[in-house]
């Protein structure tokens, strides 16, 4: 494996892979600066766009752990290529969208297909390629902040190429992009072969699914129906309980089931998907929060909502730079917690200022330190999870892992979006950002639960 490495200069595997996980987190946030504009162009309302932002989050959290699963049975380089193609084709569709359900089916449905294929990979790959802890973790670093930066920026990317050329460019945008990335991966080689006789367990695949979509779909209800919204979570949880059920009895039967139990089973694991979740949704639920509250009810055009962001985006490429600087010096156990604690500081700066002025820059400060914050964490927290376990199982705990932090991502625009929905005024916004203040603060308490040194080595290494 070590000659895998050699063979494939670090920068030629890296710039690909990177760039792949900054047009997905792109993705995710840039239409939140697109509200006003594709709600006229479409004839549509803020919550419709906010459906398609959250449906496009949703399949991804739902295809993510079958995402991570396939790349044994077909290989990981060709599971990488094959959702890029239908990333781009879902880019193309919504970039020629005539009204929202076909926004949607190009948005939602095919780029958050090509996405839940392509980003298991990379992690995968960028696992079984890099084998020594500190190149590891330097093209962990790469890819993260690629990926905050993707989620930081999408604002003012979008807002940029929204107000110079309209919002259907931004979707040509990401095609353009995919197929850069096409040309670039082209020397990327799988350092493992694939297995087409691996089984595939279909019934934990639609049970995870239909457990994860349900649960993001009952807090969606809340704000029309309190009442369904329970029964939908309820639901919910009882399909994902029957999915544990389900993986636990085909083990049991000597069957290989979606992902193994033993992967439920690793505290430090666990800790680490518990704090990938609340940073994603602490990340996406700020940017939607701020995104609408600018635009809606401070009239802001997309161009500039997206300005005011680069504020957040400076924070997170700052502190991303200097990450595996950071990891020298600090344990990963550390840099979780002190991102966390920025990130709440950056929360209340926000809510402070920005609700007391009118002046837009007012945002600036708490956002700057939002960025810094996610930015200081956002690799730690992957590196804990990944090396927790071995070669054999970096498939199933690369589509857990994406799938956690997916969710996040979908679950903090649905939180921030119900918030927001029973009456777009600066107490909701405060309302909206109180609560992702609150959510962080179990992060914070799950990093501070991590052993003390939480950088454990490479897994077969």
């Amino acid at each position: 494996m070590a000659g895998t490495e050699v063979s494939s200069p670090p920068r030629t595997v890296v710039l690909p892979l990177a760039l792949a996980q900054f047009i997905c987190s792109f993705a995710g946030s840039n239409m939140n600066v697109m509200i006003n504009d594709i709600s006229a162009d479409l004839n549509t309302t803020v919550q419709g766009v906010q459906i398609a932002i959250t449906t496009f989050l949703l399949v991804m959290a739902a295809l993510m752990i079958p995402g991570g699963k396939i790349t044994d049975r077909f290989g990981r380089k060709r599971c990488f290529v094959a959702g890029l193609v239908v990333y781009g084709v879902g880019a193309v569709v919504s970039a020629l969208a005539p009204g929202l359900g076909v926004l949607i089916l190009g948005n939602s449905i095919l780029e958050g297909v090509g996405t839940a294929m392509l980003i298991p990979p990379v992690y995968i790959l960028t696992t079984l390629l890099f084998t020594e802890t500190t190149s590891r973790a330097r093209a962990f670093g790469v890819i993260m902040a690629m990926g905050g930066i993707g989620a930081a920026a999408g604002p003012l990317l979008g807002g940029l190429i929204t107000s110079g050329l309209g919002w259907r460019a931004a979707f040509a945008f990401q095609a353009l992009v995919v197929a850069l990335i096409v040309v670039l991966g082209r020397r990327i080689t799988d350092p493992l072969p694939e297995d087409p006789t691996a089984s595939f367990d279909l019934p934990g695949a639609v049970l995870s699914a239909v457990g994860l979509i349900l649960i993001v779909m009952g807090i969606l209800a809340a704000d029309n129906d309190f009442r369904l919204m329970l029964a939908l979570l309820a639901a919910g949880l009882a399909v994902l309980a029957l999915f544990f059920l389900s993986i636990r009895a085909r083990e049991r039967a000597g069957r290989e089931p979606l992902i193994s139990t033993s992967l439920f089973r690793n505290r430090t694991s666990n800790l680490g998907l518990l704090t990938q979740h609340v940073q994603w949704l602490v990340l996406m639920g700020t940017s939607f929060v701020v995104a609408a509250y600018l635009q809606v009810v401070r009239g802001y055009d997309a161009i500039q909502t997206g300005v005011i962001f680069t504020a957040a985006t400076a924070g997170l490429l700052a502190s991303s730079l200097a990450a595996a600087r950071l990891a020298r010096r600090r344990s990963q156990r550390t840099l979780i917690m002190a991102g966390f604690l920025v990130t709440i500081v950056g929360i209340g700066v926000l809510v402070a200022l920005a609700g007391r002025s009118v002046n837009p820059w007012a945002f600036a400060p708490g956002l700057l330190l939002i960025g810094v914050g996610v930015g200081v964490m956002l690799t730690p927290s992957v590196n804990v999870v990944q090396s927790s376990f071995g070669v054999d199982q970096q498939g199933e705990i690369s589509g857990l892992s994406r799938s956690v932090s997916n969710l996040g991502s979908s679950l903090g625009t649905a939180i921030a979006g119900t918030i927001l929905a029973a009456a777009l005024t600066g107490r909701a916004y405060a309302a909206a950002m109180i609560t992702l203040a609150v959510i962080g603060i179990v992060g914070l308490v799950a990093a501070t639960l991590l052993p003390r040194r939480a950088d454990t080595g490479p897994p077969g290494g």
